[in-house]
């Protein structure tokens, strides 16, 4: 039984619309997953492809994000603040500084049974 051989023209049809699932791609084209990543890896025709489409996905979510912040959802708009909005001041990590921005010195006493040792 002889195996296939494929091309980069087998995989270019196949990777717009997939929403950047290689196993969409790989069941298009008809082969199995690993040689659909391989492919995609080993070309750099197809690995642009792929980047795109994997970009569209991603503008496509952010469009229905804002189109529910825009009917008024604080919970989406929150969770986007939380990640865009890190430069006004919006987010969830804390930062921790020392007095006027500097550092922080910690001491960390550590203690035995026998004896007792400081470190800064």
């Amino acid at each position: 039984m002889s195996k296939r051989r494929y091309t980069v023209a087998d995989f270019e049809p196949h990777i717009p619309k997939s929403g950047g699932i290689i196993s969409t791609i790989a069941n298009r084209v008809g082969c199995d997953w690993t040689t659909a990543k391989r492919f995609i890896d080993g070309s750099p025709t197809l690995a642009t492809m792929y980047a795109d489409e994997c970009e569209s996905v991603l503008d496509m979510a952010e469009s229905v994000l804002i189109k529910s912040i825009q009917s008024g959802d604080t919970q989406d708009a929150k969770w986007l603040l939380s990640k865009k909005g890190k430069g006004r001041g919006f987010g969830d990590a804390v930062e921790v500084s020392g007095p006027g921005g500097g550092e922080i010195t910690l001491t960390v006493k550590y203690e035995s049974r026998h004896n007792s040792t400081e470190t800064t």
